[in-house]
């Protein structure tokens, strides 16, 4: 069975993450989609939030898992659910500058290998603090975000 984990703090997830999540749910057998906490970021939603958001937004997708990543190396969480993968989604050429140091790192440290996946032309410009800051200003982020993410981003303007 082919094994890849997409590892993201999805806070919050954007339809930039779910085309990225369904194209490696098309190339492997199962996915997991592994939330991450970097207790250095201020978090729009809970863990368990992000984990909910995640779980009701991929439901639908065919051998994708969504998971709590705890603490430690990615590369040791990859080893411990017998992934042999991990997926990242490249927007920009900056994103592979930043991205393959760690993918030459993990593979190093377990032998886990880093398949990147170029974004779709239309999500490339999606950032999950962007899509924050949007939502903050009252803009329309619809087109952006998945139903779920939607309904909770916009709860708190509705409610003031």
């Amino acid at each position: 069975m082919r094994r890849a984990v997409c590892p993201g703090s999805f806070d919050p997830l954007h339809n930039g993450h779910v085309e990225v999540i369904a194209r490696a749910a098309s190339l492997f057998d199962e996915v997991i989609v592994a939330v991450s906490t970097n207790y250095a970021k201020k978090y729009r939603f809970s863990t368990e939030e992000r984990l909910e958001l995640a779980a009701k937004t991929l439901e639908s997708l065919p051998g994708v898992s969504v998971v709590p990543m705890g603490e430690g190396l990615l590369a040791e969480f990859c080893r411990e659910h017998g992934a042999g993968a991990i997926v990242k989604g490249l927007r920009s050429v900056q994103d592979y500058q930043y991205e393959l140091p760690m993918a030459v790192m993990n593979r190093q440290l377990t032998g886990v290998e880093t398949v990147f996946l170029a974004a779709e032309s239309s999500f490339t410009h999606l950032s999950s603090s962007l899509i924050k800051e949007v939502a903050a200003l009252g803009g329309d982020i619809s087109g952006y975000v998945p139903a779920a993410v939607l309904e909770r981003l916009t709860e708190g303007r509705q409610r003031a």
